[in-house]
């Protein structure tokens, strides 16, 4: 079972993707900051982070920056409400999978998600 890790600080997000993820089949993991994500990764393995832009305390790409330089393999979905192209591109340039706009589509994200294990 895939495990999959949510960083979004809005408490309504990190609860409808850990349940949809959960319906799906995998294991979830919320955590409202970069910080507490990174703490995550560090306890457990983790398959793929949807991590959202706009974080309280650590902004999401340097938590993008932090992931990838410490843990490679783990792919990176990043996810924004407030993104422009130009983060956007930064984002996959620095190793992210993909980058979702919200509201995001639960199908696309379930999407996404599948297709980021794919690569494992």
């Amino acid at each position: 079972m895939n495990n999959i890790l949510v960083i979004d600080d809005e408490q309504g997000i990190r609860t409808v993707l850990g349940d949809v993820l959960k319906d799906e089949g995998y294991n979830v993991f919320l955590a409202e900051d970069g910080y507490k994500g990174l703490s995550v990764l560090e306890t457990d393995f983790i398959d793929v982070v949807i991590l959202d832009v706009w974080l309280p305390n650590m902004g999401g790409i340097e938590v993008l920056e932090k992931i990838k330089s410490k843990y490679p393999d783990i792919e990176v979905i990043i996810i924004s409400g407030h993104a422009n192209i130009n983060i956007a591109v930064k984002a996959v340039k620095m190793g992210a999978f993909d980058f979702l706009e919200k509201p995001l589509s639960l199908d696309k994200t379930i999407t996404v998600v599948r297709n980021a294990l794919k690569l494992e």
